[in-house]
């Protein structure tokens, strides 16, 4: 299953026709024909933070900085969190860079996300232990895919600096 949320002003999430299969259904968008790929890795619990620095690492010596940079990482700490958490303890970032846009998928091979937990989420209640990690990422991004099933999930994460989020 996926869903996709959030888009830039100038960028358009296109959905194919009723009845039509997505071919690019939970790949956010494609590294390859993409910009250079920043961050290909797999991680584990033990790499947190690691990861987190180099995603901050590779994003600032690619120009992007300030409170979309910090959203962006927190959004991607929280995405690889989960996997260690909730999806078998590993999995593998991809980060790059093409028209104005970050983008990051995480992918893991844990049993999929149930049902009930996909959709946009709704604000947590404030004393509610976890399920902030997703909501998180919603209000962080401007783009946030999700394609689960039994063999693993595939999260992407899109930030765009266009010129009105420039830092």
């Amino acid at each position: 299953m996926e869903e996709r949320s959030g888009s830039c002003a100038s960028q358009e999430t296109l959905r194919p026709a009723a009845g039509r299969q997505d071919p690019d259904a939970g790949t956010a968008a494609s590294p390859t024909s993409a910009g250079p790929v920043l961050l290909d890795r797999t991680f584990g619990r033990d790499d947190i933070t690691t990861v987190r620095h180099e995603v901050t690492d590779r994003l600032t010596a690619a120009g992007f900085a300030g409170d979309r940079l910090h959203g962006f990482v927190l959004a991607v700490n929280e995405v690889i969190t989960n996997v260690v958490l909730h999806a078998g303890g590993h999995g593998r970032i991809v980060v790059w860079v093409t028209a104005g846009s970050a983008w990051c998928t995480v992918t893991d091979s844990g049993p999929g996300i149930p049902e009930r937990f996909l959709g946009r989420p709704g604000v947590p209640e404030a004393f509610e232990v976890g399920g902030r990690g997703i909501w998180l990422a919603h209000q962080l991004c401007d783009e946030v895919t999700v394609a689960t099933g039994p063999i693993g999930t595939t999260i992407g994460l899109r930030i765009c600096l266009g010129p009105a989020h420039r830092p």
